[in-house]
């Protein structure tokens, strides 16, 4: 089977359901002859013409709040961030409007939202351009967010955000674009609030989503070689997180390792933390670890960025730590 890349998977995703659906619009900076900052929608102006892949000037405000009140009138609006940190400037419109109108409107209102957020560090962009926010809207009653690792699951969550109901938050690792991996299945939809256990082992929880899935896996082979059997298990979505699977893994193993890319207070992996301590604490034989983004701004120097972002060492010292 011809194997694609992440973002090549991303694109046929977005190419299928406009048209399955001639709801679905796409909007946001240089997407339309450009392509997009990442070339993700390119071509597509052509295929589905201007006023279904729309150029927006560059006001993120302006333009999700355009897709709040689109999806609210029946549109199904894709919107594209050219990076994730950019997204603080629609913290509004998305927080106050997309993620609150269905229970202000006591469920007549419906936003069938999807914004895609390019993130995370590895490109030496800098502080404002390389960050992780997942978290600030994991902790946004109303949205949903999703983080997919694999060319696969990039392309069935997409079609399963596309088609929710609710407003998604589509959170895409920049260095994962150029990841190639199989698609099987064109018509496969990936339901949202899974995880996925991505490898079996017996003696520790490897818990982690977006690029950091492909760092687990590859500290968990390293550490066969060493005697140690690691389970990693890729949440693929944020929130609604996947919460019975996570317990019964570290059940299972009794140890818990989390990585992301995010910084560490206050992240996704603290969350974790908390639902493995109240729902699986008599299972655990060691504290939970946690490897992340050191609490600093992101450096452009390609050395900086390496010693402050999690890794293949550093996750398989923390497993070493529980041992």
């Amino acid at each position: 089977m011809p194997q694609v890349t992440f973002a090549d998977a991303i694109r046929a995703a977005l190419i299928e359901e406009m048209k399955r659906d001639e709801r679905v619009i796409l909007l946001g900076e240089d997407i339309a002859l450009y392509g997009g900052a990442f070339r993700v929608t390119r071509d597509l102006v052509r295929h589905f013409g201007p006023q279904r892949v729309i150029n927006t000037p560059i006001s993120e405000n302006s333009f999700v709040g355009v897709a709040v009140g689109a999806a609210l009138t029946g549109m199904r609006p894709v919107v594209e961030m050219m990076f994730m940190d950019f997204i603080a400037l629609a913290m509004d419109q998305i927080v106050n409007h997309a993620a609150k109108l269905h229970y202000m409107y006591g469920g007549q209102a419906r936003v069938p939202l999807v914004i895609r957020a390019p993130a995370g560090a590895g490109r030496g962009y800098g502080p404002s351009h390389s960050q992780s926010l997942e978290a600030w809207f994991v902790h946004t009653p109303g949205l949903k967010v999703v983080a997919p690792s694999t060319p696969r699951d990039a392309h069935g969550l997409l079609k399963a955000a596309i088609r929710d109901d609710n407003p998604v938050l589509f959170v895409e690792s920049k260095l994962l674009y150029g990841v190639k991996g199989e698609v099987p299945d064109p018509d496969e939809v990936v339901p949202i609030g899974r995880a996925a256990v991505v490898r079996e082992g017996e003696d520790v929880t490897l818990l982690a989503y977006s690029r950091m899935t492909g760092l687990a896996i590859e500290a968990a082979s390293r550490l066969e070689g060493e005697g140690l059997d690691c389970e990693v298990l890729d949440l693929r979505t944020l929130a609604p997180l996947d919460e019975e699977t996570v317990v019964v893994s570290v059940a299972k193993t009794r140890r818990a390792v989390i990585v992301e890319e995010d910084t560490r207070r206050g992240g996704v992996g603290a969350e974790l933390a908390a639902v493995i301590a109240e729902r699986a604490f008599r299972h655990l034989d060691s504290p939970v670890v946690r490897v992340a983004c050191a609490d600093v701004p992101i450096p452009c120097s390609p050395a900086l960025e390496r010693a402050v972002l999690p890794s293949v060492e550093k996750v398989a010292a923390a497993v070493k730590s529980l041992i």
